[in-house]
């Protein structure tokens, strides 16, 4: 229980952190005031019962705090400069301005103790349920005296009307995650004026229905503020803290109204906002030192919670969690292919069982396709005692749960679903693209092949818009054997990356090395002379143009064929290796619009609609991917 003392020590803390954000945003005349100073005394409350150490910022048992409106990404700024982390108050004087350690929205690896990238509403609250999925997973692994950590995440109206929010917390409240802690900043305001213009519905109802603990408070009041954040300490599902709380709170004529959402308060409103609550009015960035002390104060006890942590931590346990942070690539025993045909999402089923056999820490999961996308871990369980996730249909959250797993520490995650419903994960994606977050994506039925499913099933468009994804390594195998080597290639980039596999079987080839794929592409069928035309392809239409190619010299054309399971990489490959390839005239062949190819190619043989329902061959036939097509376009070009 709080006491009179320490409610006005609280009060004037979190006035100090009203008016630094005020002045930030001032200063920047650009950014967002209203929420940083509607959450300023939840946020000081809030300091005293999170367990992080500024000094351990790896600590793989702290806290996590996600502020999943980016919006208030001045307040979070101000509390690592104020909690100890490597934000100065000139990081501060420097908001939204360029090179800064305090851009715009809060970004993970920027900012030290930033701890996801987030801005766009909706995805830091899935964030924190792949956090929290994480945290319990590593807990089943390692023990509950080795993981006992909390998930906080501050959001609010903006993130709960967002589709991806439901979707998570759906997951969540399914398995009764009880080191989530939700913190729903309800101030019943949003861009165009009061909620109440596009969003009535019963939170606390759609969130007991979830199986959420719900509290709700007064977000101003310090008791309820901290009784609350006591209690859900020993919830046993998700947990869901409405506080009632009022934008721009402490501002003397804004507070309350949307306009103080999305721009600078003003200089003679901040000063007249000062001089009421007992500030210098003419003071900019000031906290006093005894409230600086107390601030403090959450590091030092974060410090002594670690260093009691360390103490208990055995020696095997310290190992495990090394081998997790620092897999050992080289020990992954690759199925071997020699002859026949298997579709690349069956090889890639036993790829991934082939990788996770051999690291604890590769886990993953389908959006209810686990045995079309071939994605299931055999002999592994399920979650939250296995390494299967089971996503449910909820692609869009899917992805950003996957994010905060990545970022969690110790797990390499993928995520799979039909390649055509990648549309719904796009956010979430470049999210981890912007991060360099090691997502791994398995997206199969890559193409018309799909056959009769039709044009709804089908992805045309998809490969050029992730190709298009920067940090994004796209992969497109031809086979099994050239999948292996994408894999070896993938699990040593930094950034995530997306394997596009096939539904129908594709004739085993000859072994690739990791090197050759690492350049992108390579030299899959010699000309039998100088080189007329070069057929670039990928994945399934690899095989169509070595057939396309005995054609072409059986009647005297030297064609050579060039295999590129990844573009991205070879966009990026030297110019000299790049003009070895490329000899004569040059054709790319993909079952996809293929507008990028026209970068390296002279012509591109590819879709210029959308497909249809038929067999898979016959469609491919249909729509130009046949011996026959691919031999006129070529004989046209000489």
């Amino acid at each position: 229980m709080l006491d009179n003392q320490e409610i006005l020590q609280y009060q004037t803390m979190a006035n100090s952190l009203r008016f630094l954000c005020a002045d930030m945003v001032q200063e920047a005349n650009s950014g967002h005031p209203g929420a940083p100073m509607g959450l300023a005394d939840i946020a000081v409350v809030l300091g005293y019962h999170l367990k992080i150490s500024p000094k351990n910022q790896e600590w793989i048992n702290r806290d996590r705090l996600v502020f999943s409106g980016g919006h208030a990404s001045a307040l979070v700024y101000s509390l690592l400069h104020l909690w100890g982390f490597d934000v100065s108050l000139e990081d501060l004087k420097k908001f939204r301005q360029k090179d800064s350690k305090t851009p715009g929205h809060p970004e993970y690896k920027h900012t030290p103790g930033v701890e996801i990238t987030t801005g766009p509403l909706g995805q830091g609250v899935a964030n924190a349920v792949g956090f929290a999925m994480a945290g319990k997973l590593a807990q089943n692994m390692l023990g509950e005296e080795v993981i006992n950590h909390k998930v906080y995440c501050l959001c609010g109206d903006g993130d709960l009307q967002e589709g991806i929010s439901y979707e998570a917390c759906s997951l969540a409240g399914h398995h009764s995650l009880d080191n989530l802690i939700l913190i729903y900043d309800s101030n019943n305001i949003t861009i165009e004026g009061s909620c109440e213009v596009a969003f009535s519905e019963d939170v606390k109802m759609r969130f007991m229905a979830q199986n959420f603990e719900v509290y709700e408070i007064d977000g101003h009041n310090f008791l309820e503020i901290d009784s609350a954040l006591t209690k859900v300490k020993k919830a046993n599902k998700p947990v869901l803290i409405i506080a009632k709380t009022t934008i721009a709170k402490g501002s003397l004529s804004l507070s309350g109204s949307h306009k103080s959402h999305g721009a600078p308060l003003g200089v003679e409103e901040i000063k007249s906002s000062k001089k009421a609550l007992g500030f210098n009015e003419d003071e900019k960035f000031f906290i006093s030192d005894s409230a600086r002390l107390r601030f403090k104060n959450v590091a030092e006890v974060g410090e002594m919670h670690y260093k009691a942590w360390e103490k208990t931590l055995k020696e095997e346990t310290k190992e495990l969690i090394q081998k997790m942070q620092n897999p050992d690539f080289s020990s992954i025993e690759y199925p071997v292919y020699e002859s026949g045909s298997k579709a690349t999402r069956a090889s890639n089923g036993e790829i991934l069982n082939a990788i996770s056999n051999a690291l604890l820490g590769f886990v993953g999961g389908s959006a209810d396709l686990a045995p079309s996308n071939n994605t299931t871990l055999k002999n592994s369980g399920d979650f939250p005692k296995g390494k299967n996730f089971h996503f449910g249909i909820r692609e869009h959250s899917m992805g950003a749960i996957c994010n905060g797993i990545a970022n969690y520490g110790l797990f390499m995650p993928y995520c799979a679903t039909f390649f055509v419903f990648s549309d719904y994960m796009s956010p979430s994606v470049r999210v981890a693209s912007l991060m360099q977050s090691k997502v791994f994506y398995i997206w199969t039925h890559d193409s018309i092949g799909v056959g009769e499913d039709g044009a709804t099933h089908q992805p045309i468009e998809q490969i050029s818009h992730f190709r298009a994804m920067p940090n994004l390594t796209l992969f497109r195998p031809a086979d099994a054997n050239e999948n292996i080597a994408c894999w070896q290639v993938a699990l040593e980039l930094k950034g995530p990356s997306a394997f596009v596999l096939s539904r129908q079987n594709l004739p085993i080839l000859e072994k690739v090395s990791k090197e050759q794929v690492q350049m992108g592409a390579y030299l899959k069928k010699e000309a039998s002379k100088e080189a007329q035309i070069t057929l670039l392809a990928t994945g399934s239409e690899v095989d169509l143009a070595l057939k396309s190619s005995l054609t072409l010299e059986e009647e005297g054309i030297a064609v050579q064929v060039v295999s590129v399971p990844s573009l991205d990489l070879f966009f990026d490959a030297p110019k000299a290796y790049k003009d070895a390839l490329l000899k004569g005239k040059v054709i790319a062949i993909e079952a996809a619009r293929g507008l990028e190819w026209y970068k390296i190619a002279d012509e591109v043989i590819c879709m210029n609609g959308f497909g249809a329902s038929a067999k898979g061959e016959e469609l491919f036939s249909a729509f130009g991917f046949s011996v026959e097509n691919v031999v006129n376009f070529a004989k046209s070009m000489l």
